[in-house]
Parts: C-alpha cells; sequence; structure tokens
C-alpha cells in the first residue's frame, strides 16, 4: 500500500507551511517548463535578423539602380537639349526642308523612345518623314524605314486606326518602287497581309461583323491577285510564294469560321424574296348578292429561306476548298524547291496538317449559323 502525507491543517503555521512548499513546487515546474524558451527565441531573432539582412540588400540594390536610372535620364535629357538644338541651328542655317534634317529629327526621335515618350517620337519620326517626302518625291524608299519606325511607335500608343494607314501606305509605296517578284516587295506584303490579319482577329479597328467580313474578302483579294501574278513569272521566289499562299490559307479559314458561325439569314439567297399569289373571297354587294373578289398579294417565298441556307453552304463551300488548293500547292512547291532545308520542309507539312485539320472540321459538322 502507498503511503500518504497527511498535511494537518488545524495548526495556522502549518498552513502556511503547505502554501509555502506548493509555491515552491510551482515556480520549479515553471523553469522546467520555461527551460528551452530562450534558446527559440533566439532563432526566432536570427531569423528575423537574416530577413532583415536580405531586405536591407535589396533595398540598396534599387536604390543603386533607381540612381543609375536617373543618372541615365538627365544624360538623355541634355543630350536631347543638345539635339533640339541643332536642329534649330540647321534650321535657321539651311531651310525647314534641308536634307540633313531628317537624320536629326531621327536621333532625336530615337533619344525619345530611350526616354519611352512614344508620342513625341512618332511626331518626331513624322517630321522626318514629311521632309524625305518633300526632298525625295512621294515613292521614295527612303520613307519606309521611317514608316515602319513610327508604325511602332503608334502601336505602343495602340493608336490602330493610324496605324492601319500608314501600312497602307507602306504596302503602297513598295508596290510602286519594287517588281512582284522582288523579295523587298514580297517581305512588304507579307508584313501587310499579316497587319490586316491581326486588324481582323483582334478587331482593332472596332468593325461590326459585316465590315470584318468585308476586311477579311479585301484580304483574301489581295493574296489572289499576288499569288496569280507570281505564278506567271519566270524567277520565280519559293519561299515568298509558299509564305503568302499561308497567308491566304489563314485569311480563308477566317472566313471560313465566320461564314459557318453567321446565321443562313445574313446571306442573299438565289430565289425572290417575295412572291404574287391571288387571293379571292366572297363578299355581298350592295344588293346584297354574293360575288367574288379577288387580288394580288405579295407573300414570302417558302424556296428563299432554302437558296439562303444553300447561298451559305456555297460560300462556306468556297472557302474551304480554296484552303485545300492553297495547301496542295504549298506542299508541291515544298517538294520540288531545293532552296527549303529539311527542317523548314518540316514545319511547313506541320502548319499545312494543321490548317488541314480545321478546314476538315468545318466541312464535316453542320455549322452552327444554320437555323432550319
Amino acid at each position: 500500500m502507498m503511503n500518504r502525507i497527511i498535511f494537518p491543517v488545524a495548526d495556522g503555521g502549518l498552513k502556511l507551511t503547505f502554501c509555502l512548499i506548493c509555491s515552491l513546487y510551482l515556480s520549479a515546474s515553471a523553469s522546467v517548463v520555461d527551460f528551452d524558451q530562450p534558446s527559440a527565441t533566439h532563432a526566432g531573432f536570427e531569423e528575423e535578423q537574416a530577413a532583415a539582412r536580405a531586405a536591407s540588400i535589396q533595398a540598396e540594390k534599387l536604390a543603386g539602380k533607381a540612381s543609375a536610372n536617373e543618372a541615365r535620364l538627365q544624360e538623355l535629357t541634355i543630350e536631347l537639349g543638345r539635339r533640339q538644338e541643332l536642329i534649330f541651328d540647321l534650321q535657321s542655317q539651311r531651310g525647314i526642308y534641308d536634307n540633313s534634317l531628317i537624320e536629326a529629327y531621327d536621333d532625336v526621335a530615337r533619344l525619345y523612345l530611350d526616354l519611352e515618350d512614344y508620342g513625341r517620337a512618332a511626331e518626331t519620326f513624322g517630321e522626318a518623314l514629311q521632309i524625305a517626302r518633300i526632298n525625295s518625291g512621294l515613292y521614295s524608299e527612303r520613307q519606309l524605314p521611317l514608316i515602319d519606325a513610327v508604325i511602332e511607335n503608334r502601336s505602343h500608343l495602340e493608336q490602330w486606326q493610324e496605324v492601319d494607314d500608314l501600312a497602307h501606305l507602306a504596302h503602297h509605296i513598295s508596290q510602286r518602287l519594287y517588281r512582284l517578284n522582288d523579295r523587298r516587295y514580297l517581305a512588304a506584303a507579307q508584313n501587310y497581309g499579316q497587319w490586316k490579319l491581326r486588324v481582323i482577329n483582334e478587331n482593332l479597328l472596332k468593325q461590326n461583323v459585316r465590315g470584318l467580313m468585308k476586311t477579311t474578302e479585301d484580304l483574301i483579294s489581295f493574296y489572289d491577285f499576288i499569288i496569280s501574278g507570281l505564278e506567271h513569272e519566270t524567277d520565280l521566289d519559293t519561299q515568298g510564294l509558299i509564305s503568302l499562299l499561308r497567308g491566304k490559307s489563314q485569311a480563308d479559314i477566317v472566313m471560313a469560321r465566320s461564314i459557318a458561325s453567321t446565321p443562313y439569314g445574313y446571306f442573299q439567297g438565289t430565289e425572290s424574296q417575295y412572291i404574287t399569289q391571288v387571293r379571292c373571297q366572297n363578299r355581298r354587294n350592295a344588293a346584297g348578292q354574293l360575288v367574288r373578289q379577288c387580288a394580288n398579294v405579295q407573300v414570302e417565298n417558302p424556296r428563299y429561306r432554302q437558296s439562303q441556307q444553300e447561298a451559305k453552304r456555297m460560300a462556306l463551300y468556297r472557302h474551304t476548298n480554296a484552303i485545300d488548293r492553297s495547301l496542295e500547292r504549298m506542299l508541291d512547291l515544298s517538294a520540288a524547291s531545293s532552296q527549303i532545308s529539311a527542317a523548314e520542309k518540316q514545319e511547313l507539312d506541320e502548319t499545312v496538317r494543321k490548317l488541314k485539320m480545321e478546314a476538315d472540321s468545318m466541312r464535316r459538322a453542320r455549322p452552327s449559323g444554320f437555323l432550319f
């Protein structure tokens, strides 16, 4: 049997002794429990110190970078002022349209680019472009890099209508300067086509459905015109023609998608929308006699909706069939050309395969735009 210790409680002195013993016991227990606390606190303190040092180093780096950027901006601002003074001197000495001002404006515009002031950069490139047109004529090659620079800056500002106008201008000048099979013109045509395709895919000009379809039709006609012209050239640039065929296929894909998603009611049917019918009814005349009265009335032609559905189906077929022809022509050119590497041929085969799959999927599925 366990021996029990009994503390007498009758005597007041013993009560006090008991309380002291309990107090000492609790104090010792607390000391044992908290024995490891200083080390835990110390570890946390070290982590805080490490985080503080890392933050301090990062702040120093950011401050150094900010200081370097500020110094760089000051240098650019000083150089900008110097270049602007040079323009003023040239204008005073040689006139406001002197040819030397083109390079001076170009330098200033590029300083604005470094300062990320795209609006002033575009305006300054525009000044250089105007002087180039005055000195070199409306269709000079010297304008093209300046137009490209303005396009880039207007794009930063998302001024898409101005970009579109400049893209038309760049293509128009290239068309006047170079032959159809000149690589410089083919590059310009490809750039223009890709820009218009972006306009359509992203709807940068905020067009409605009909406007987008019209833009796509114009782009397809643009490709058709160039491709048909290149087919008659003896010195054929195979890679350039393949790039144009790829662009046309992409435009036809966009058009086929648009047709497939458009209700047939938007298409012009081949039948007359209304027909004339004779309708008669019996009525009593003034004498009370029944007489038969007939009149011609216009009613909707029941065959008109069917002709609209057929018009939509034929429009879709026209573009999917055009895709097939373009892809087949691309593969033929690739197989017959020695200018194209094996890697380029493999990439082309993959592109053709993807475009073919998309065209076939639209051809097999009943377009959602049909409303039977």
